[in-house]
């Protein structure tokens, strides 16, 4: 349409320089109505153009199945609720601290403090980021001590800060005592199990972080969708209630 207009214009202009340039002759009766019908042309476009035109819908891709193992050292909780969440997550990672800022708090306090949710946390540090191992390695250090979400959370506050001088300083801020801490983390004790928890999530698709299993826990394993991305609050609620209407999660 925007092409059609430009060439109506453009005529029109030719036509009204052409007039314009043989000044002393009349537009003839002819050359007028050609003038006239372009400039109706032109109005009855803009006037189109000023009506809403309908919105194409774009329907979200569709959730896709997954299985995965169940259980996990980290949980939040009841360990009997219907459904199960599993994270997966990068603390250099900007988008899982925009999940864990953002759209965590409300998951929490609608679906996990509800009884509907029991949340399990892993880890997914990718290759590329330079200090994603080691910031992962010092919140289960903190989890010896029982400040696991204590250092998840400060960590993914401060993203943009995890070398080590700064991780042994967040580990000072909710009292761990700093030799223990270092200790555990320059010991590499949790490096092992991380690269095998890596390992497992590429093995059944999971790539890339944050992502997440939502789904009901059945003989060892959770069986439900695969989200991914750090979406907002809706499009878990929207699943989580999918699942639970479904009876089955299926």
């Amino acid at each position: 349409m925007f092409k059609r207009l430009h060439k109506l214009i453009v005529f029109t202009v030719l036509i009204l320089t052409t007039c314009s340039s043989a000044w002393s002759e009349p537009i003839t009766k002819e050359q007028g109505d050609i003038i006239i019908n372009e400039l109706k042309n032109i109005r009855q476009l803009l006037e189109r153009q000023k009506q809403p035109q309908p919105q194409q819908v774009q329907q979200p891709p569709k959730a896709e199945k997954i299985t995965v193992k169940s259980g996990g050292t980290h949980t939040l909780g009841n360990s009997n609720a219907p459904l199960v969440l599993i994270e997966y997550t990068d603390y250099q990672c900007s988008f899982c601290a925009r999940f864990s800022n953002s759209t965590f708090p409300a998951i929490k306090k609608n679906l996990i403090d509800t009884g509907k949710v029991l949340f399990i946390q892993r880890d997914l540090p990718l290759d590329f980021h330079q200090f994603a191992s080691k910031a992962a390695q010092a919140v289960l250090c903190a989890g010896e001590s029982g400040k696991f979400w204590e250092m998840k959370e400060l960590l993914f506050k401060n993203s943009q800060k995890l070398d080590l001088d700064s991780l042994a300083g967040y580990a000072k801020n909710i009292g761990l005592k700093p030799e223990d801490f270092s200790a555990c983390l320059a010991s590499d004790k949790y490096a092992k199990e991380l690269a095998e928890e890596v390992k497992y999530a590429q093995s059944v698709g999971i790539t890339g972080t944050p992502s997440f299993v939502l789904g009901k826990q059945k003989n060892g394993v959770v069986e439900g969708f695969k989200i991914v991305g750090a979406l907002p609050y809706e499009n878990f609620e929207a699943v989580a209630n999918e699942l639970l209407a479904t009876g089955n999660g299926k």
